[in-house]
């Protein structure tokens, strides 16, 4: 299958395999050339950094062959990308923070259902709505969190990371093959289609619940040196 990354790639040309898209890198570069007018341009070079990673890198073909490569792809969007994003511009106030979580999981979810995801990686508007709809909900989210009072946000950050680790584990416990758009593209990295579906699932159990546990501790740290403070 080909997709807006190309062909799967395999073990012997992938780290050749960048994805050097004009439209892409202008796009990329006119957000990097914009971030000092940010209040941290830092951030915003490390949320463009992120971005290259995942659709300029190999990675973005390894993703086509992969659906681990896949949810390594997906969390490099929703779980960095996002929040650097939402660090970068951060609102005084939190507004809609359920709502921003809902949406945001459910766009998540859905994105994940075989017929979307699959349709995704066949038709390049589908994959750049995936794409842009994940980042947008996610940094939604996470502008919301960072704003939110102590106790909302803390609720919210172990709600995050539990849809997380619930849809890893779903894909990792999954018995059979759900990814018409991955089948025999595994098989040159010697991996079963199974095999690597639940590599991807334990890539969004573990490592993909690691930043809203650091978001947790970092909003109790806060909480508790307000607390030392007032006393």
């Amino acid at each position: 299958m080909t997709s807006y990354c190309g062909a799967p790639s395999d073990p012997f040309d992938w780290i050749h395999r960048w994805n050097l898209d004009p439209v892409l890198l202008v796009t990329l570069g006119v957000a990097a050339f914009m971030a000092p007018r940010s209040r941290y341009p830092c951030l915003v070079w490390a949320a463009v950094g992120a971005l290259a990673l995942a659709f300029v890198s190999p990675l973005c073909a390894m993703s086509v062959a992969l659906f681990s490569a896949r949810a390594v792809h997906h969390l490099l969007i929703v779980t960095l990308a996002a929040p650097l994003i939402a660090l970068a511009f951060p609102v005084r106030r939190s507004k809609h923070l359920g709502a921003a979580f809902v949406m945001s999981t459910i766009t998540l979810w859905a994105w994940h259902l075989p017929s979307l995801y699959d349709w995704a990686l066949a038709d390049t508007a589908m994959y750049w709505l995936m794409q842009i709809s994940l980042l947008g909900t996610a940094a939604w989210f996470w502008r919301a969190l960072f704003a939110a009072p102590p106790v909302t946000a803390a609720l919210c950050a172990i709600l995050g990371m539990a849809q997380m680790g619930m849809l890893g584990a779903l894909l990792t416990f999954a018995k059979a093959p759900l990814y018409a758009a991955h089948f025999g593209t595994t098989l040159p990295w010697g991996l079963e289609q199974v095999a690597d579906q639940q590599l991807a699932g334990l890539v969004m159990w573990v490592p993909g619940t690691i930043p809203y546990a650091i978001a947790l501790a970092a909003i109790t740290r806060r909480a508790w040196a307000r607390i030392s403070v007032a006393t």
